[in-house]
């Protein structure tokens, strides 16, 4: 009886698959066709345009002065670093932080106060409504806020750039921005993820994802007179092209009712007929020139964000713009749209693989001959099978390649086995999407803001992003170049540079630490003991604050407040965090200042 049940299943299961295989295959087919098309141009682009490493930025004749756009929702645990860290990292002047927050949402709002304080160049905008919202919303409104501060100042932004609260903004973004609006209304730099463990497999697939992306299928899509959509992050936009938008779209810069106004952007621009350019993947002392940041690590997160990346690209803009354009422009609204189909017909296809695979197993097990079903014998069945083995192969080969230019070889064999991976991921999110975006449509009901969770990099991870106190100090003027250079070669062995400087008498001990401070994005201040409460101050061991060089000032809220003239590290912070629970925040003075501290409240 169960010999019986199971040779029926197994026929079920065989005819099912039958029937299913042909047009699979040709699904493929065609797909695979299409992904080689793309390579092909983007090879044929390459071998004309070879990539050169990125220049060295020189100071701009005329910087257009640029507003940074950052919307914000329960982002207080990462906007400070993020905009002390960028600061600190942009070899840019003039430029302006605008960040976005929502009114009921008092920690982001508090932690952006705290750097309207510290810095003269941010800007708290508050929506007028609680939130969340739509990104696009919270944008809009940063939008109105930043056309009040021109009105007030009687100064004009004429370049925008928009980012998240997590972004690590690459040091010459903004001059290549600025040298690229010119003669283009829309200007999208390349983003890709900071690496991370091998085994962390979903943050793998954003870095296959991304390599693949911003090295080759954007190069292809502009060579091909698509588009080019907004990654949302490390976009430009000229004033001209935003007011132009203003004109067409009663004054929505950015569409509120769609989960990916960045892409929506992209083709509103283009219909608009403002020129769109992708600034190819280039290097610069070993780091790409980039927007870098962390996606998603776990399962359910990547999820959340590719259901609404299908849902507002896939679902919503075909709702809104159908298939409008010529030829070239429909190829891409294809490719765009594919995946709602091809991710589970995708899945479907490594299930079928692994049916097969466990029938052959089971029937040379058993010692039987493994034969397949008549309708899979047929020739051109065959034929389309073996196409698409080679086709899958290729298209492997250039993903792990991209993958490889960015994180290394041993990273790059990872990528067969994330590919699968992603399948599933993707299938679970285009559904998801589906689903979300038909019960929005009958209940009549907006779709909302699905808020993806950041973090950001460490300190160590930071440093790789960060100009160096060579170049600020030339670039602040507290050396000339020729001081610079007479002071590396009397530099004795063994005593860094710094030292040697403020011995020498070119750089005072104060002005080296304000070079330091907006090296490390940290405030730097003077404290005097009388501020400083006692019992505050030896609220750590005093052997911690010995070694570490460290001195606890204030305790405000929810934070530690520690003074120190050493430049803090990991350790430093892993060592504080064993004695409180409290957030830790470094103020940086000089070494006479601390030694005061120290000897008169210690």
């Amino acid at each position: 009886m169960l010999e019986e049940t199971f040779a029926r299943v197994s026929a079920l299961l065989d005819g099912t698959v039958a029937v299913c295989l042909g047009p699979l295959a040709l699904w493929i087919l065609l797909s695979g066709l299409d992904d080689l098309a793309v390579l092909l141009t983007f090879l044929f682009r390459r071998a004309r345009h070879p990539f050169p490493n990125a220049p060295r930025a020189p100071a701009a004749a005329t910087e257009r002065r640029t507003a940074i756009f950052v919307p914000c929702w329960n982002e207080d645990a990462v906007i400070a670093d993020m905009v002390g860290h960028n600061i600190s990292a942009i070899r840019y002047r003039n430029y302006d932080f605008f960040i976005g927050a929502y009114p009921n949402d008092d920690p982001t709002v508090e932690a952006v106060r705290n750097l309207e304080q510290r810095f003269t160049n941010v800007h708290l905008c508050l929506c007028p409504h609680d939130g969340p919202t739509s990104k696009a919303d919270c944008l809009n409104w940063i939008y109105q806020r930043m056309l009040l501060l021109e009105e007030g100042a009687g100064t004009r932004f004429e370049l925008v750039v928009t980012h998240d609260a997590e972004d690590l903004i690459h040091a010459d973004e903004l001059w290549w921005m600025n040298r690229l609006a010119r003669d283009y209304g829309m200007i999208q730099t390349p983003v890709l993820p900071l690496p991370t463990p091998f085994l962390d497999i979903t943050h793998g697939l954003y870095c296959d994802d991304f390599a693949e992306c911003h090295t080759k299928d954007l190069v292809a899509r502009q060579a091909m007179g698509g588009f080019v959509p907004s990654s949302g992050v490390g976009t430009g936009y000229t004033r001209d092209a935003l007011e132009k938008l203003a004109a067409a779209e009663a004054n929505r810069i950015f569409e509120p009712a769609c989960l990916t106004e960045d892409y929506e952007n992209g083709l509103r621009l283009h219909h608009l007929g403002c020129r769109q350019i992708f600034l190819p993947l280039r290097f610069r002392d070993g780091i790409p020139v980039a927007t870098r940041e962390y996606f998603p690590r776990t399962f359910r997160q990547a999820v959340r964000q590719r259901t609404r990346w299908v849902t507002g690209i896939a679902l919503q803009t075909w709702r809104s713009h159908g298939w409008r354009g010529g030829l070239r422009q429909r190829y891409w609204l294809w490719r765009d749209r594919k995946g709602v189909v091809g991710n589970p017909v995708s899945l479907l296809a490594n299930l079928i693989c692994l049916y097969g695979a466990a029938t052959w197993i089971a029937a040379h097990a058993a010692g039987q001959p493994w034969v397949l079903a008549g309708p899979l014998r047929a020739p051109w069945l065959m034929a389309v099978l073996s196409v698409n083995f080679v086709l899958q192969l290729v298209h492997l080969t250039a993903r792990a390649s991209c993958a490889a230019r960015i994180y290394g070889l041993a990273f790059a064999l990872g990528t067969p086995l994330r590919t699968v991976y992603g399948n599933l991921l993707n299938s679970v999110a285009g559904c998801k999407a589906v689903r979300t975006f038909v019960w929005a449509w009958i209940r009549r009901e907006p779709l909302v803001w699905v808020k993806t969770e950041h973090a950001y990099p460490s300190r160590s991870a930071l440093l790789p992003h960060k100009r160096s106190l060579e170049e600020i100090l030339v670039g602040s003027e507290y050396l000339r170049p020729d001081e610079l250079k007479q002071a590396r070669k009397t530099k004795p062995a063994g005593v860094r540079l710094s030292e040697h400087l403020v011995q020498t008498g070119l750089l005072s001990e104060n002005d080296l630490y304000e070079a330091l401070s907006l090296q490390l994005g940290l405030a730097l201040g003077r404290i005097e003991p009388h501020e400083v409460r006692r019992r505050v101050a030896r609220s750590l061991p005093a052997s911690v604050i010995r070694e570490w060089n460290v001195l606890p000032v204030k305790i405000e809220r929810g934070s530690l407040h520690v003074a120190s003239s050493n430049l803090p590290t990991d350790e430093l912070h892993a060592v504080l965090r064993s004695f409180t629970n409290l957030e830790i925040r470094v103020q940086l003075v000089t070494p006479a200042n601390f030694r005061r501290l120290a000897e008169e409240l210690l």
